[in-house]
């Protein structure tokens, strides 16, 4: 049975790694901390354990295995390497660091502790992403040529503690990157697991194009976000990240093969379709994506339980988010020099 400490009791907290973790029968959460104390205490007077007024004196509890750190996307590294040094395994929210420094840093603090760092990119882990993969290695629509996978929706004002225009996620300082950070690291990622192969080459703008804080003024990162990848093996694609979809999300993965195309969450009815070039076409019924409306079992604790106590990695490791994070910063750079940038 695994001890876990949770350090940001805010929303992603509350609604999947809490909820996650207490209907883990190898695991039980016995310690929480947040930045607004009266929020750990109400999380440790629901569901049990302790309420921290530091993460400090958290992670110097030895009876504490492991922690998710749920905090301001500019805490992750500090906080993450703490722990790491600790003696904890880690899950980390994404994105995974907001430097390469930072995020290289922590891979390197989990391999000198020998400990578990997983990063928390759910899409891998999405039944019809699953799948493809499997379709996609078993040669179903041939060699992949081009690709185009997106991520939009009307923005996160409501995925926060405290709701509106005010919502960290508007502030630099505090979240470092928007959208890109927010929403682009998932699909990236997500290209590098389906094609398996990583990122070389990125021409990207990264803008802001409508999002306003309560003063009116355009908020200081980015809403939108758009990239040409090239991967290692010659394939082009594009990635879109937006919070300005005001309407249907959109969370679709398109590839487009010498033997057919495979449309990803592209169907409400048909998770993956497929229409290959002999003219047949196969249609795959399988659960929805998750979405800020509808929340489902995202399968990132099971697994991070399960490489704890099985000794293993996974494809959510800090060193699999490393190539995905050279490419979000790599893009950040071609953004403000319009130029296109090698990712190393």
């Amino acid at each position: 049975m695994l001890n876990i400490g949770i350090i940001g009791c805010g929303k992603i907290a509350q609604v999947r790694h809490i909820p996650e973790y207490m209907d883990n029968k190898d695991c039980k959460i016995v310690a929480y901390y947040d930045r607004t104390y009266e929020r750990a205490k109400e999380m440790s007077q629901k569901y049990g354990g302790i309420a921290y007024k530091s993460y400090e004196e958290l992670l110097k509890d030895k009876d504490i295995d492991a922690v998710s750190i749920c905090v301001a996307n500019h805490l992750h590294a500090d906080i993450t390497i703490q722990a790491l040094r600790a003696g904890k395994d880690v899950l980390c929210e994404k994105p995974m660091a907001t430097t390469i420094e930072d995020c290289e840093d922590m891979v390197k603090a989990a391999d000198e502790m020998g400990k578990k760092l997983m990063i928390g990119h759910n899409q891998l882990l999405a039944p019809a992403h699953k799948r493809a993969k499997k379709l996609i290695d078993d040669g179903l629509i041939g060699k992949i040529l081009t690709f185009k996978t997106t991520f939009g929706h009307g923005g996160p004002e409501t995925w926060s503690i405290k709701p509106g225009p005010n919502t960290w996620f508007f502030d630099k300082n505090a979240a470092v990157m928007g959208a890109m950070a927010d929403l682009g690291v998932h699909k990236t990622d997500l290209i590098r697991f389906l094609t398996g192969q990583k990122i070389a080459e990125t021409t990207a703008r990264l803008m802001t194009l409508d999002k306003k804080d309560s003063e009116g003024n355009l908020i200081s990162v980015d809403d939108n976000a758009f990239c040409i990848y090239r991967m290692e093996d010659g394939i082009v694609g594009t990635m879109t990240a937006s919070w300005t979809y005001y309407g249907p999300e959109d969370n679709s993965t398109v590839l487009y093969g010498t033997k057919g195309i495979m449309r990803i969450y592209d169907d409400p009815k048909y998770s993956i379709k497929v229409e290959l070039n002999n003219g047949e076409k196969i249609y795959y019924e399988i659960e929805g994506i998750q979405t800020n409306e509808n929340q489902t079992k995202s399968g990132v604790i099971d697994l991070f339980i399960e490489s704890i106590l099985e000794d293993k990695e996974t494809e959510l490791s800090g060193k699999k988010a490393l190539n995905s994070m050279r490419a979000i910063f790599a893009s950040i750079e071609s953004s403000n020099t319009g130029m296109t940038v090698f990712v190393d």
